[in-house]
């Protein structure tokens, strides 16, 4: 008995010295404003991590109190400290190529000038791609010049040199006559096609294709170009993540991991070896380089049915248990785009011009089904869903689901360009995020010239609205759709408390305030991707991703929203990046 009596001693003994001293934290962020982004919990002051894990929260004496002689303390000197950042729809590695390949960053210039870029991209070889020229991240005004574009590249030392100008929406694009060539786009096929598809190619009155391509047009260039090899794609996947990083950005959604980049992934066919971008994400955790939380998406074709989703499964089962990458569930394209003149978005009403609402590409009558076949193996399901036809016919999908069970799964619909307002209390009924790209909610071309003059003024009304949603209980996520747009998430803040831009204001009645945008950006966001458990929050036992602002974000004059700059991101307690002149934690 005795033995026993010491034996059970001993064993309590070490294991209160375990627990104590698992209560020594290896980390101390101190004499801090610290958002923990847990609802309802106001302004810190310190962090103690301990590992890769957040040990506690509180003020500086109790968390200071947890350090012992190998601590590492940091005077953060009242700066802001939040959870790292979460981009709910991003295409990081695409975000990635163009880093290091030609983009014009959706910058408007001079034909003479685009052609002086180009020739320049060529020659330094950031435009190649195999024997073709690629240009990325073109404004889309430049769609409605494909005459002057024809004139220019189609002579001279172009004329049989393929090149391809890909929009910054990655729905639209411009090729010229070698590039429409090879791809075997003429009048022959254009007349032959169903007048939903013609509308997709841009062509005159004899069908002869005019150089602009958009969504399934885009998708007959793209088949025509060469993917990028894997060498490339890691060094895009590389810089992507040092980029989110900078950016105080520790997890994000990839919604088409499945798709390459230059594909017109909206009406991808997948296949069992349908890997997209994913090896990429392999190999950066292989070479302990994804310092992020990855959730990949893996695109199914709008009108797949419930079997096809074993396809799908058999791709996410050889792409388990990697370090930082998880397979949550699938993205759906219901429509395309909202803008003159690709004009693809499905509305509830004519298009002024057009005289139709546009394609819708999902299935209604069997939507719910594949919607709730996803649910039912406990997948997410995220929507692209631009006009308020594309939106209520995904809610009427998600709503079948919710009826053949109640999974609480964190299902999704992104963009919202237009919401009908009969559908906005549907999103809180069916438990529904709203992945919200709010850098786009400003009066510039797109919005104003693009948009307005083609759509209702009730629709316009209603354009990004996210204090209708937000006052009718939805929960706004954050995201940026890079690279579409810049994946900041201090510069959406901004956009999404201010909605100006350079043509004045955008429905200043949908500004919503700077805090939802924090949540929306840390626990909403985490919610999206299905990682709320482990990250979103600054609280015991979920993963410290942090990121230290250069001011108070909960202060300052709107403007400085915008001009606000990440100095330090933690990932797992691990520096992942310091600005300029910031010593090492």
């Amino acid at each position: 008995m005795r033995r026993l009596i010491k034996g059970a001693l001993a064993v309590a003994i070490a294991l209160g010295t375990l627990e104590a001293n698992a209560q020594n934290a290896d980390l101390i962020l101190y004499n801090a404003k610290v958002f923990t982004g847990e609802p309802g919990q106001p302004l810190q002051q310190a962090v103690a991590i301990v590992g890769d894990k957040v040990l506690k929260v509180g003020g500086n004496d109790e968390i200071r109190a947890l350090a012992d002689g190998h601590s590492k303390q940091v005077d953060l000197g009242g700066k802001l400290l939040m959870p790292g950042f979460i981009d709910s729809h991003s295409h990081s590695i695409f975000g990635g190529l163009e880093l290091i390949s030609a983009s014009m960053g959706d910058e408007q210039v001079s034909l003479a000038e685009l052609e002086k870029r180009l020739r320049d991209a060529r020659d330094k070889g950031t435009a190649k791609v195999g024997d073709i020229l690629v240009m990325n991240g073109m404004n889309s005004s430049y769609w409605s010049q494909a005459a002057d574009l024809a004139k220019r590249f189609n002579a001279g030392e172009w004329a049989q040199v393929p090149i391809v100008m890909v929009g910054s929406d990655h729905h639209t694009a411009w090729a010229n006559a070698a590039m429409l060539r090879r791809a075997k786009l003429d009048a022959k096929l254009v007349r032959s096609l169903p007048a939903a598809e013609q509308h997709n190619i841009g062509h005159d009155k004899h069908f002869n294709p005019t150089g602009f391509v958009v969504d399934s047009g885009f998708d007959r260039v793209a088949t025509a170009m060469p993917a990028p090899d894997q060498q490339i794609l890691d060094r895009a996947g590389e810089a992507a993540v040092k980029y989110n990083n900078s950016l105080g950005i520790t997890a994000w959604m990839d919604p088409a991991a499945n798709g390459m980049p230059g594909e017109a992934i909206f009406d991808i066919k997948p296949t069992e070896h349908t890997f997209g971008v994913l090896p990429t994400y392999r190999d950066l955790a292989n070479n302990g380089q994804l310092s992020a939380h990855v959730a990949a998406l893996l695109v199914v074709n709008p009108k797949s049915r419930p079997a096809d989703l074993e396809v799908i499964d058999k791709v996410r089962q050889q792409f388990q248990g990697i370090p930082n990458l998880t397979l949550p569930g699938i993205k759906v394209f219901a429509d395309g785009v909202l803008e003159y003149p690709a004009q693809s978005a499905a509305l509830l009403e004519n298009y002024k011009n057009l005289h139709k609402p546009g394609e819708l590409l999902l299935d209604p009558k069997h939507f719910g089904e594949l919607v709730s076949a996803a649910d039912q193996r406990g997948w997410l399901v995220h929507i692209h869903a631009i006009g308020d036809r594309a939106v209520r016919e995904s809610l009427n999908g998600f709503a079948q689901a919710r009826h053949d069970r109640d999974s609480g799964i964190a299902h999704s619909i992104t963009h919202l360009q237009l919401v009908n307002p009969a559908d906005f209390p549907r999103f809180k009924q069916l438990g529904v995020i709203a992945s919200m790209q709010l850098d786009w909610a400003t009066a510039e071309d797109y919005t104003l010239d693009m948009v307005k003059p083609y759509i209702g003024d009730d629709e316009y009304r209603y354009m990004y609205p996210a204090k209708s949603l937000l006052d009718a209980g939805a929960t706004i996520a954050g995201a940026s759709d890079w690279p579409v747009s810049t994946p900041d998430p201090l510069r959406a803040m901004y956009q999404a408390v201010t909605r100006k831009g350079p043509k004045g204001v955008l429905n200043p009645e949908e500004r919503i305030d700077r805090q939802t945008m924090f949540y929306a950006y840390t626990l909403n966001a985490a919610k999206t991707i299905g990682l709320e458990k482990q990250i979103g929050s600054l609280t015991a036992g979920k993963q410290a991703d942090l990121v230290v602002i250069d001011r108070d974000l909960f202060s300052v004059p709107d403007e400085e929203l915008a001009e606000a700059r990440v100095l330090r991101t933690l990932f797992g307690g691990r520096e992942v990046y310091r600005a300029d002149g910031q010593s090492a934690l």
